[in-house]
């Protein structure tokens, strides 16, 4: 299993998609990966396929996914948050690795910044503890397996 990760970054909202990427790339360089690969999408709608490929892709042990769907006046965001949301479980859920969702769903633009390194919370920043704590804990847990004896005789 590799010990190096991704973060994938919807930039429909690029301001915020910087934020939340430093905040997530503090926290994985603070724990001692310093080479990130960092993949941009145009938003989060398409994040749960690029967390797909990556996790599929056998070279990261996590994903932190990062972006910002902020309410408009149509249901259009109620379709993105519920997809995008169900679509990370899914890559996660089918690939066994961990996949973040880092995703701010907000009302208003100032609600996002706040949450995106602002004054109430990192999200980025927790996309990425989410994604080293859930990988550890993977890890942990293979380890932890039984070990079969070798036999000749299929299973």
């Amino acid at each position: 299993m590799s010990d190096s990760f991704a973060i994938v970054v919807g930039r429909f909202y690029e301001e915020l998609a910087e934020r939340l990427l430093s905040g997530a790339r503090g926290a994985f360089v603070q724990a001692g990966h310093e080479e990130v690969a960092v993949f941009d999408v145009p938003g989060a709608f398409e994040l749960p396929l690029a967390a797909s490929w990556a996790a599929r892709s056998g070279r990261f042990a996590g994903v932190a996914c990062v972006g910002a769907v902020i309410r408009g006046e149509t249901d259009h965001y109620d379709f993105v948050c519920a997809e995008t949301a169900r679509g990370l479980q899914q890559v996660q859920l089918q690939t066994g690795v961990p996949c973040a969702f880092g995703v701010l769903t907000c009302a208003t633009m100032e609600q996002a910044l706040a949450r995106a390194g602002g004054e109430r919370r990192d999200q980025g920043r927790h996309a990425a503890e989410t994604v080293l704590r859930m990988a550890a804990l993977r890890a942990d847990m293979q380890r932890a397996q039984p070990q079969r004896p070798a036999s000749n005789t299929p299973v």
